[in-house]
């Protein structure tokens, strides 16, 4: 029996039935103590889009399930966002990022226009675009927020593409390359997702360019060499300044796979499941 992890507010996931049905699964919520997780042959990791509430807790939960995918020191790493750090100096691509610890305010020099978030955070709740020249006061007030709740800030530059190409999420089950899709923007300038965005109306399948591929195939290689084979992996790209892809960010813990935007995604996610269930 495998185990597919969900939250208390989704406790039949979250769109993914087909998944549940094919690998004859049963949704557990991953903080309820009934839960008997030693009993599945392997527990997935899917939905648990609360763990943002109290991550310690997440991660010590994580630590004391047995066959669990991703694993651990995976989730430990993957939810928080200082990760990108560790991602740049291995030479990997990415947005350029400023991490802010407590008490640290905005730097003097700011871009036109940036983004600020958590680095705790799901579905971009509490994620920021701001123009300083316009909105430096919601920025400083967004930061206070982030801190308040313990939490350090990251700020980075906005890029333009967003506004004319959107995002490129690449999914990867097994380590093999899955499909892909376009995301749009989320957030106008000025604009605060003060609640977690679980729905993007501009979502679309989308074929990434070579470009695209090959850096997300080069990001699932550094991570596979890092923390071994990975179940699943969806790699978030955006286009930089001069139009080669960076990446935006990592999601190895509970990224939507958005399986209805490509014939055929479901039955190869149930597949890579299922061999780690043998």
């Amino acid at each position: 029996m495998i185990a597919l992890v969900t939250c208390s507010e989704l406790p039949s996931g979250s769109g993914e039935d087909e998944l549940a049905e094919r690998l004859g699964a049963s949704w557990a919520v991953w903080d309820d103590p009934s839960v008997d997780w030693a009993a599945f042959e392997l527990v997935v990791v899917r939905s648990p889009w609360d763990y943002k509430d109290d991550r310690d807790a997440f991660v010590a939960w994580a630590q004391s399930v047995p066959r669990l995918v991703n694993p651990a020191p995976v989730l430990a790493w993957n939810t928080d966002k200082r990760y990108m750090g560790e991602v740049a100096a291995a030479g990997l691509p990415v947005v350029e990022t400023t991490f802010l610890a407590l008490g640290e305010g905005l730097p003097d020099e700011l871009p036109e226009e940036l983004v600020l978030k958590p680095t705790v955070s799901a579905g971009a709740q509490d994620t920021g675009r701001f123009r300083p020249a316009a909105d430096l006061d919601a920025a400083r007030a967004l930061l206070a927020h982030i801190h308040a709740s313990g939490r350090t800030a990251m700020l980075q530059p906005f890029l333009a593409s967003v506004d004319v190409r959107g995002e490129r999420a690449l999914l990867y089950a097994g380590g093999a390359f899955s499909h892909a899709v376009s995301k749009g923007p989320i957030l106008a300038p000025g604009e605060v997702a003060s609640m977690a965005i679980d729905e993007d109306p501009e979502m679309a399948a989308a074929g990434p360019t070579q470009e695209e591929r090959a850096l997300a195939d080069r990001a699932v290689t550094w991570l596979t060499e890092r923390f071994g084979p990975l179940a699943y992996a969806r790699i978030d790209l955006l286009a930089g300044e001069d139009g080669s892809p960076v990446v935006l960010e990592l999601e190895l813990t509970e990224p939507s796979l958005f399986l209805g935007h490509s014939p055929g995604a479901t039955e190869r996610f149930a597949s890579a499941f299922q061999a780690l269930a043998r």
